[in-house]
């Protein structure tokens, strides 16, 4: 006959194992629901912020839902990354070839405005537009409204588009179509993750227009934003100088901050527009930083 004091020790050791087993399902669930609803607010900010038909990616995702800036705003640097990848990919491939690393730019750059449907790129301009064409703040945010584009917001995109084929053909050139196109993804994370930086720190322009009806994003969900721009720029980081990662990484932090203090001066603080023009000159800074040095 077994004794009580016999059972214990047995009894004593499932009991922990049990507690163990609990306790990593517990974790397991736990980050089960970290992933799903990370991926749900990435699916949310890639069909925001592109053209690309995107079905439900999970339970926890609606795409019909209006999405809430102050929390899926983590997700923007992921999703930017997402957006680029189809150019990116092209241009890799496209870099193999016997064409002029010019072309191959242009073309990657082309096929990238065409994924966003040139909404940064409509930022950018509507921007040059308001903050140099007028004297006042309401007829600036007026101009900025208005879909057609002015002599500033001409000049301004022609000379970041020229800009941006330039720098990218010299990536080409310096690295190599698939080091380049890894640098090419890395910019548009963290001009993404800078966008949602100015959006946090800084008052909209306009109580009802897109950056304060979205929803403004949360100090935390500016802090996951560069966490997770952090991680997507490792390649980066391994394969550039650290010079030049660092003069990259300042400039278009500088550039960021630059022209969110102009939106401040000029209409009050943020828009849409101005969100898409500082993702358009911090990513172009990034690259600039990068190919300045040796």
């Amino acid at each position: 006959m077994t004794s009580e004091s016999d059972q214990t020790p047995d009894s004593g050791q499932k009991t922990r194992s049990d507690k163990t087993r609990d306790q990593a399902v517990v974790f397991a669930k736990a980050l089960t629901g970290v992933l799903t609803g990370f991926a749900a607010d990435t699916a949310a900010c890639i069909r925001f912020f592109s053209r690309l038909p995107l079905p439900a990616v999970n339970a926890s995702d609606d795409p019909a839902a209006l999405p809430d800036f102050a929390r899926i705003a983590r997700a923007a640097p992921l999703a930017g990354t997402a957006i680029a990848l189809p150019a990116a990919a092209l241009g890799m491939l496209l870099g193999f070839s016997h064409l002029p690393e010019l072309a191959v730019a242009a073309i990657t750059i082309g096929l990238l405005a065409l994924t966003t449907g040139a909404l940064h790129e409509d930022g950018l301009g509507d921007v040059a537009d308001g903050f140099f064409g007028a004297a006042s703040r309401e007829k600036r945010l007026t101009i900025m409204k208005d879909s057609r584009i002015g002599a500033y917001g001409a000049l301004a995109l022609i000379v970041t588009t020229v800009m941006r084929v330039a720098l990218l053909a010299a990536l080409w050139q310096r690295l190599g179509p698939a080091d380049a196109a890894l640098i090419l993804l890395g910019s548009e994370a963290l001009s993404r993750a800078v966008l949602v930086w100015q959006w946090q720190v800084l008052p909209p322009a306009r109580p009802d227009g897109l950056a304060a009806r979205f929803g403004k994003p949360l100090p935390e969900t500016a802090r996951q934003a560069i966490l997770v721009t952090l991680i997507l720029l490792l390649p980066a980081a391994l394969l550039l100088p650290l010079p030049a990662l660092s003069l990259g990484l300042l400039l278009a932090a500088g550039i960021a901050h630059m022209t969110g203090r102009l939106a401040l001066t000029r209409v009050g603080g943020v828009t849409g527009d101005v969100l898409g023009a500082i993702q358009q000159l911090s990513g172009l800074g990034f690259l600039t930083g990068v190919l300045m040095l040796p």
